[in-house]
């Protein structure tokens, strides 16, 4: 049986778009980046906890477990998801006409093997000024979204352009994905 150890909609998804079956199993896991850890490390390092803790908790002797984490990164900070409405405006602020990066981490695990990937995508902001801010906030879509933006709900306006895979951007690169899920002998367009 194959397992999404998330409770993200966004996710869930996206793995039904590619006409993949799975159960839910969704962790809680501690998501505090270490000291100086990189933005790369630290979301290879919770997908690859999230599944591991997922899979941990299955009594499946054949279970294969996808755990996931995605973070916004500007410069060498890491915006994961906001604690609080200031919280979430200081990120809109910091992010507006900016370029950052969002990385996405995959990890794919059964009792015999594990794989973690991760993908960056570039993405731009155009200026925004503070009534937009304070308008997107007031949606309430910011506040369980790394960096403080979906793109693909209202946040879409705040973006100028990306480059790179858009699904990593909403939380799951579905080309690399699709790839892992191939090596662990789960299909696709099922």
């Amino acid at each position: 049986m194959f397992y999404l150890a998330s409770a993200s909609p966004r996710r869930r998804e996206l793995l039904t778009q590619i006409g993949v079956s799975f159960e839910l199993a969704p962790v809680a896991i501690d998501e505090t980046p270490h000291p100086a850890e990189a933005a790369r490390s630290y979301v290879e390092r919770l997908a690859q906890q999230k599944a591991a803790a997922a899979l941990a908790s299955l009594d499946d002797p054949q279970a294969v477990v996808l755990g996931s984490d995605t973070s916004v990164i500007l410069g060498e900070d890491i915006l994961t998801k906001p604690d609080s409405t200031a919280d979430a405006r200081q990120m809109l602020r910091r992010l507006s006409g900016q370029p950052h990066q969002v990385f996405t981490a995959v990890a794919l695990l059964s009792h015999e093997r594990q794989q973690v990937i991760s993908v960056a995508t570039e993405v731009v902001f155009r200026a925004l000024d503070e009534a937009e801010i304070d308008a997107y906030i007031a949606t309430g879509e910011p506040m369980d979204k790394a960096g403080s933006y979906g793109i693909q709900g209202k946040g879409a306006i705040l973006v100028d352009h990306i480059s790179g895979s858009y699904s990593n951007v909403v939380g799951l690169p579905l080309t690399e994905t699709a790839a892992l899920l191939k090596n662990f002998n789960i299909p696709v367009w099922a």
